[in-house]
């Protein structure tokens, strides 16, 4: 007979390994899950014992499922009363792909509807529904027009071991945790004498899992117990054999009894929360193990050189978006493990291949794995390597100028960390020319999508002309080199621009790469699209970040115009914030296809949100609608032949003279603008509109150090 069992993305072979040496007559890896050759009691067994499965499924029918009708007289067609009695309680989890049915929840509805219909029309009775705890968990599989219905064997997530009485703030599965130590190959290690430390222990699932491994606990005994501490069987299905689970759980239990009592203390964690560590403890003692691991309250550089010459460290340091991967985390790891544990080998679990070039360590092996939806990258070092040794395939060292640079970028990255996991900031300027001679900004992209993948925009402004050549491309240097160490980013994620001062004002020296590279970045509720490479600006000025928010706060059942409006990032915050209509306005064509992009991106768009080429002013002095919220953001030069030269400066008591004429009763305008030397005509302004000067409110964080980054104004119709 076959069965499936599921996992987790990347643990398909270990589990078909494992579900092998557990007795099944064939076992075949296929994505997320292992195609099963075996009996009855081998998926029991597997339920029991299975370190690595998310779940065991043993089909009932598999049937063609065009539509919703297809779908509920396959379910019908099964045998229920063969199945269950009608005073059971049900549940039924979906899993579809496809065209014709797309939602989980109502696939799952129409599979209960024919199992209670069907028990009705037998019996006269039907069982209950049960989300949390029923007697009989069902599985439907809905993927290129063909339906599996199966009984979930174990009742539901096999992950869930029975003993996590406390987690951290991002718990690592123990399925997971089991791949990283058998990956290590911590079973053999173990029984060779060595050691296990988690030097980044958090709640101690790694070394939890590692110690019943260790000791031969059987995963499904605490999981499936009950409060006396017996062990039934996880589901009441009739074709499960209680008499079999029974005698497993008898098996599992003299071999619990022999393992634990011969368990060796090799087991150490740390880390550097209190929290985390009571957590640690209060897990360890929910799973039989109090006493059995030693648990101590230190940072990485205060990790204690190993009493053993070997043992095998499996640690998952932070790389998820609520943790904020922190490559200088990474690299106090790697030089933590060469001081502490030379010639142990090491399992690491971490966030991307660029966090894990960041340990500084030589990986012998690299797999890919999946925590939940983010893709992960697990490296094995075999063995870890002395301080004394030089790793052939290391980057140069930094030179004294580098090592200003990388330790001025992380004290930024310090002071600004609790700022940027508050305030969920994804993009933001990490270096402003904070040292003179090294005269550059430097601002961090994170993708939407998988936020520990970061991308750098460098503008490094001329330097004097007094200054050689050769000095200024040898600070250019030192300047990369730290950036690429301090955020462990190959070259081809580091966009460089150079900014030189020339006839018209600021311009860039050199062409652009013309990549056609477009990213997603999160800011806020809205999802912005940027270019680091191919314009001179990203498509996203960071510095505006809080007026972009504050507009999206103030944008309810409003009607919204941009003014000057480049790739419409203040129009979606406007639109999410729940604007009645958008307007933006802008003379290229260029920007406006990017907005239009923009909108699309947050799934956004039609008649309600108006794109308008022209240029804003001559745009005003024709409109005649009016808006409750407005956003001017004009350039401080502009020579555009369509709309002749623009100067704010110069122009600016015009154009809002004719953008708050456009201002319904109660309504607001915020204007803009990054000319350093700008001064607001107060006195002029004053006979048309209320002025606030709310500049300072506007420069967030990360721009403090520049105040003058930009200037901000809300204003209002005089009477």
């Amino acid at each position: 007979m076959k069965f499936f069992a599921s996992c987790g993305k990347g643990l398909e072979y270990l589990l078909a390994d494992e579900l092998r040496a557990l007795g099944c007559a064939r076992a075949t890896a296929t994505v997320a899950g292992v195609n099963v050759e075996g009996t009855p009691a081998d998926a029991q067994r597997a339920v029991l014992w299975s370190r690595l499965a998310s779940r065991v499924l043993w089909p009932l029918a598999e049937f063609d499922c065009a539509d919703e009708h297809a779908l509920y007289a396959g379910a019908a067609a099964i045998d229920w009363p063969a199945q269950l009695d009608p005073a059971m309680t049900l549940a039924v989890d979906a899993h579809v792909s496809g065209a014709t049915i797309t939602h989980a929840h109502y696939a799952a509805q129409r599979v209960k509807d024919a199992v209670v219909d069907t028990m009705r029309a037998a019996t006269g009775a039907r069982p209950d529904v049960d989300t949390h705890a029923p007697d009989l968990r069902l599985s439907l599989v809905l993927r290129k027009g063909r339906a599996v219905v199966s009984v979930d064997l174990g009742g539901g997530p096999l992950h869930r071991r029975g003993w996590r009485a406390s987690q951290g703030e991002a718990p690592l599965k123990e399925t997971l945790a089991a791949a990283v130590l058998l990956r290590g190959g911590w079973p053999q290690l173990y029984a060779d004498g060595d050691a296990l430390l988690d030097p980044m222990c958090g709640s101690g699932t790694l070394l939890i899992e590692g110690a019943l491994m260790a000791a031969g606990v059987a995963p499904g005994l605490q999981r499936h117990a009950d409060a006396r501490g017996a062990v039934p069987p996880p589901t009441r299905w009739r074709g499960f054999d209680a008499g079999a689970w029974d005698a497993l759980v008898v098996a599992a239990r003299e071999r619990e009894r022999s393992g634990r009592a011969a368990l060796r203390p090799v087991f150490s964690g740390s880390d550097l929360d209190p929290r985390a560590i009571r957590a640690a403890q209060e897990n360890a003692a929910a799973a039989g193990l109090a006493g059995r691991i030693a648990f101590e309250l230190h940072d990485l550089p205060a990790l204690p050189v190993q009493a053993t010459a070997r043992g095998l460290v499996a640690c998952n340091p932070p790389y998820d978006a609520r943790l904020a991967a922190d490559p200088a985390l990474y690299r106090a790891l790697g030089d933590a493990l060469r001081r502490a544990t030379p010639g142990w080998r090491a399992s690491l679990l971490c966030g991307d291949p660029a966090l894990a070039r960041a340990t500084g360590l030589r990986a012998a092996k690299k797999y890919q794995l999946f925590n939940g939806a983010l893709e992960c990258t697990l490296i094995v070092v075999d063995p870890v390597l002395p301080p004394a040794r030089e790793d052939a395939d290391a980057p140069p060292p930094l030179s004294e100028g580098a090592r200003m640079v990388a330790n001025r970028l992380r004290r930024n990255l310090r002071k600004l960390k609790a700022w940027r996991e508050r305030e969920e900031v994804a993009c933001y300027r990490a270096y402003d020319a904070d040292l003179p001679e090294y005269a550059a900004a430097i601002d961090v992209y994170a993708e939407a999508d998988d936020p520990a993948r970061q991308w750098l925009h460098v503008q490094e402004y001329a330097a004097p002309a007094d200054i050689p050549e050769a000095l200024a491309r040898r600070r250019l240097g030192e300047l990369l080199a730290a950036a690429r160490e301090v955020f462990a980013l190959p070259r081809e994620r580091i966009a460089l621009k150079t900014r030189a001062v020339g006839k018209g004002g600021s311009k860039y020296a050199g062409g652009f790469e013309r990549r056609g590279e477009f990213l997603v970045v999160r800011e806020g509720n809205a999802r912005l699209r940027v270019n680091l490479f191919d314009y001179l600006d990203t498509g996203l000025f960071l510095d505006h970040r809080p007026l972009r928010l504050r507009i999206a706060a103030e944008a309810h059942d409003t009607r919204f115009l941009n003014l000057f409006g480049y790739t419409g990032a203040a129009t979606v915050h406007a639109a999410l914030g729940g604007a009645r209509n958008t307007t933006t306005v802008d003379l290229s064509a260029t920007y406006l296809e990017w907005c239009a992009a923009n909108l699309q991106e947050n799934g956004l768009g039609g008649a309600r949100h108006r794109l308008v080429q022209a240029d804003a002013l001559q745009w005003l002095r024709a409109d005649t609608s009016q808006y409750d919220l407005v956003f001017c953001d004009p350039p401080t030069f502009s020579n555009s032949k369509r709309a002749g030269d623009f100067d704010v400066q110069r122009a600016h008591v015009e154009l809002l003279r004719a953008a708050v004429a456009r201002l319904a009763p109660g309504g607001a305008l915020y204007f803009s603008n990054n000319f350093r030397r700008f001064r607001l005509d107060a006195e002029a302004v004053s006979t048309f509109a209320v002025a606030e000067d709310i500049g300072p409110a506007t420069i967030p964080p990360d721009f403090a150090r520049d105040p003058r980054i930009h200037r901000c104004w809300r204003l209002q119709r005089r009477g």
